[in-house]
């Protein structure tokens, strides 16, 4: 709690403790008013007893006591009692019940509505009072023929608790009771409270101890009181008589303030034993009393008003100056609120600097009284010089002198300002163990109380500074944590040579991570918290999240606390990468501050930034997606994530909650998608190739040309070889060696391939062309005794079946296809060369023609078509024709 808040202040349900106390004299229920049937809540031990029930009996049984409705009981009485539930109103009745033993009792049964601070009714009061006595007596079988006398004496003798209660009432008590009933049953809104969380209540003359204006009160105590315990030991020890009218001023005016001190404790509430805050006035009073009372009164008498006039006796004047020494148990007060500041380091710290000065202040006090008693024998008359006051006088040059004309008393001697402040120079050095010598202690008393000083200032010494050193350590305990952090992180850095560009992101992470958190490890706080404070705190810290995403608004309390346990907080340093792509998405992330970038195939083709969502929608998918793209922080960034198990197993317990999710959440970035799309560098690469493309000049061969009749060639024997080969290897092996030649034949083949090879005609290249494929095909492969062998080829027309030889076609044949074929391309590059030498003749001619103006009409018309016509073969042939 903030400051000096104390005791059990927090906002609290006191209804039910309201009701207990004034309702101590009377038997109630407490119903449900927003449940069927108004089920029993609470019922109290006089209801208990009086019914008859156990109160687990009574329990979520209906509030209407239709439980204790029997034969007798009026049915007109049982339509208003529940006309008034369900109303949600307040009346009153008298009926009739049967108790747990089917006995009758005639009840007085008031019902009232109670009220949150939403004005909805939460609760139905129902108070009970045994009115049987009053009422005509029950008449059953028993009584039957009986006089209403013999009745009215049964019903009496048989109630004998009621009988106890109503004997020793006289008839003022009676008159109390009946208004005390009355105020407790009565049904307005001051007097029945509501069911609402309230703050505890004061009487509007109390102050609150924790409150604004107390607080700064006793601020202002603190220091008067500081002020008090310097001035009065002052006073009293150099014996002066403030007649100045400013410093007596003053010290009224304190006097006064502490006056009016000792009028508020006696309306500040204070807490009890039990941690709770006490208001009552009366508890209040009694409390100061017995505690600090009477030594603030006796601090702050007006002693030094006293002590003004000149006609008071000395010795007077001498008892109220030492009485003023009272004035110290003001310091009292800082003892009260030192337990307020003790967590806080450097008040700690100035406070004990504070006492540590008070301390010498008080003892240079002491130490001048002494001197000052000492230095003049009162016996002899005579001045002691060996005094540290002779000694004093006799260096600053203000020498004790002896006044025998006068008033026969030594006069003279150094001043008070330099007499305090060489006392308190002697106590500094004692306490602070330096002792300097040049004041030392000489007389028997100087140096007793000197032991007594260094005693007492070793352990002031040792307890102040010692404290002093710790509080040190405690203030900079986190930088020197801070400071090994980065240490080990350096050496990790060092040892293990990371590249400088990665060992600078790690330490930015680092420090950018600690001024964010400050170093304090949130996961450790939380397990310190029991479960239900820790699910308070893990909501408030994902308040943002919950608040801005429609996707919680339907969430109940116990969904979010589920949801807000299993929420991370994750920071991120500009640079750092969330998701890789082709790694598994499990998380799904909301961004809270920062700016993020989603790199697809080193595109950036999304921006994230505050409020967005991104990951996978898992709750939708069986299996885990793989991320497709890269997503990278650009700024400092604070991220909320969740893990996939964690929310599937929030959704999975809330069905509700899960359809509402699913589709209210809307992801920025779902990174199980792939987005298709093209780069702008691929589309200009292709527009150039095509461009390059239609450029180009395209060369047509004609179908007749040699090169296109090769190549035809080429392609018909392999189409033929393939067909060979699978027919070949469909044959039986057994005829495999009537399939073989002799190999004299296969010479003369090949003899006879040589000699059609070298006759030049047209037959013999066409063949050879065609039986020079299978060579050139497969001249890369290994020549093996079967490739040597002829091999099958197709049937031959005549005979089923009957195998039809081929041979390889032998080299020398094949040197002469290729040379006929050079030939023939020769013989067409001629035609194409007297062609384009055609063109340019008559392309000349037509530049000639047009070029020559002066030509005369009257000659021959030359057709310029006719001219320009290209010469050919067809032509030529048509010319001849």
């Amino acid at each position: 709690m903030p400051g000096g808040k104390r005791g059990l202040v927090a906002p609290q349900n006191t209804f039910l403790e309201n009701i207990v106390r004034r309702s101590s004299e009377t038997s109630f229920l407490l119903g449900n008013a927003q449940i069927v049937e108004w089920p029993v809540v609470y019922s109290n031990d006089g209801f208990c007893k009086l019914s008859g029930f156990h109160r687990a009996e009574v329990m979520q049984k209906s509030s209407t006591c239709s439980f204790m409705y029997g034969e007798l009981t009026d049915k007109k009485t049982i339509d208003k009692v529940r006309q008034t539930f369900d109303n949600y109103e307040s009346n009153c009745f008298e009926i009739l019940l049967y108790r747990k033993n089917r006995s009758p009792v005639w009840f007085y049964m008031q019902v009232a509505p109670i009220r949150n601070e939403n004005d909805k009714v939460v609760l139905f009061l129902c108070t009970f009072k045994d009115i049987t006595l009053f009422k005509q007596p029950i008449e059953d079988e028993t009584t039957k023929g009986w006089t209403k006398f013999a009745r009215l004496t049964r019903a009496l003798t048989n109630n004998r608790n009621t009988l106890q209660q109503l004997a020793p009432i006289g008839k003022h008590e009676v008159s109390h009771k009946q208004s005390r009933l009355a105020e407790v049953l009565q049904l307005n809104s001051d007097i029945l409270p509501q069911y609402k969380q309230e703050a505890p209540k004061t009487p509007p003359h109390i102050i609150l101890h924790y409150c604004t204006f107390k607080t700064t009160w006793d601020w202002v105590i603190l220091i008067l009181t500081f002020y008090t315990a310097i001035m009065v030991p002052y006073n009293v020890s150099f014996k002066t008589k403030q007649n100045n009218i400013v410093w007596l001023v003053l010290d009224s005016v304190v006097d006064v303030i502490f006056l009016v001190d000792i009028v508020l404790n006696f309306h500040t509430t204070f807490v009890g034993p039990g941690g709770e805050v006490i208001s009552d006035p009366k508890l209040i009073r009694m409390n100061y009393l017995k505690t600090w009372f009477v030594i603030d009164l006796l601090s702050c008498l007006p002693y030094d008003i006293i002590n003004a006039f000149e006609n008071v006796d000395e010795g007077i004047s001498s008892l109220f100056s030492s009485l003023k020494v009272v004035r110290l148990l003001r310091l009292g007060r800082v003892a009260r609120k030192l337990d307020h500041y003790l967590e806080y380091g450097a008040a700690v710290l100035v406070l004990l600097v504070c006492v540590f000065g008070l301390v010498a202040h008080w003892l240079a006090c002491i130490w001048y009284s002494i001197g000052d008693y000492e230095v003049i024998d009162e016996v002899t008359n005579t001045i002691k010089m060996d005094s540290w006051l002779y000694q004093l006088a006799i260096s600053i040059g203000s020498p004790y002198r002896y006044n025998a004309s006068g008033t026969g008393q030594w006069e003279g001697g150094p001043g008070k300002d330099s007499l305090y402040i060489t006392s308190l120079y002697f106590t500094m050095t004692s306490l602070t163990t330096i002792g300097f010598g040049n004041i030392a202690p000489t007389t028997d008393g100087e140096k007793i109380f000197s032991v007594a000083m260094m005693m007492v200032g070793s352990l002031l010494y040792a307890t102040i500074f010692g404290n002093v050193t710790t509080i040190f350590q405690q203030m900079y305990a986190n930088t020197n944590r801070y400071h090994e952090m980065l240490n080990n992180v350096r050496d990790f850095l060092k040892l293990y040579q990371v590249p400088k560009g990665l060992s600078e992101r790690v330490m930015d992470y680092i420090v950018s991570t600690w001024s964010m958190s400050k170093g304090i490890d949130t996961e450790k706080v939380l397990s310190i918290c029991p479960k239900d404070m820790r699910a308070d705190i893990c909501v408030h810290l994902n308040r943002k999240v919950f608040n801005e995403h429609p996707a919680f608004r339907l969430a109940s309390d116990g969904c979010l606390r589920s949801l807000a346990v299993e929420f991370q907080t994750t920071h991120c340093a500009p640079g750092d990468l969330i998701f890789h792509a082709g790694e598994s998405v499990d998380t799904l992330c909301f961004v809270v501050s920062g700016s993020l970038e989603v790199i697809q195939d080193d595109e950036v083709i999304a921006i994230l930034g505050k409020g967005d969502v991104f990951g996978d929608v898992f709750w939708k998918e069986t299996t885990l997606a793989h991320a497709c793209a890269n997503v990278r922080a650009l700024t400092y960034c604070d991220l909320h994530v969740i893990k996939r198990e964690a929310l599937l197993k929030v959704l999975e317990f809330y069905t509700a909650f899960a359809n509402s999710f699913s589709r209210n959440l809307i992801l920025t970035c779902n990174l199980r998608k792939r987005i298709i799309f093209r780069k702008i560098s691929e589309v200009k690469k292709e527009e150039e190739e095509r461009q390059r493309a239609k450029n180009e000049v395209q060369l047509t061969i004609p179908q007749d040309h040699p090169v296109r009749k090769l190549f035809q060639k080429f392609k018909q024997q392999k189409e033929l070889r393939n067909q060979g080969a699978s027919a070949a290897s469909q044959l039986d092996l057994e005829k495999n060696q009537l399939l073989h030649r002799p190999h004299s034949s296969m010479q003369n083949g090949e003899g006879k391939g040589q000699e059609a090879g070298g006759s030049g005609g047209t037959d013999s290249c066409d063949s050879g062309i065609t039986k020079s494929e299978l060579r050139i095909d497969r001249a890369g492969e290994a020549r093996t005794p079967a490739a040597v062998t002829p091999l099958l080829h197709s049937p031959l027309p005549g005979g089923a079946g009957s195998p039809h030889p081929f041979c390889p076609i032998p080299e020398q044949a094949l040197q002469a296809a290729l040379h006929e074929t050079r030939l023939e391309l020769r013989e067409d590059i001629q035609t194409l060369g007297g062609r384009l030498g055609a063109l340019e003749s008559q392309v000349a001619e037509i530049i000639k023609l047009l070029s020559d103006k002066r030509r005369p009409s009257t000659g021959p018309q030359s057709d310029i078509f006719t001219v320009s016509r290209p010469v050919s073969p067809d032509s030529e042939k048509d010319e001849g024709l």
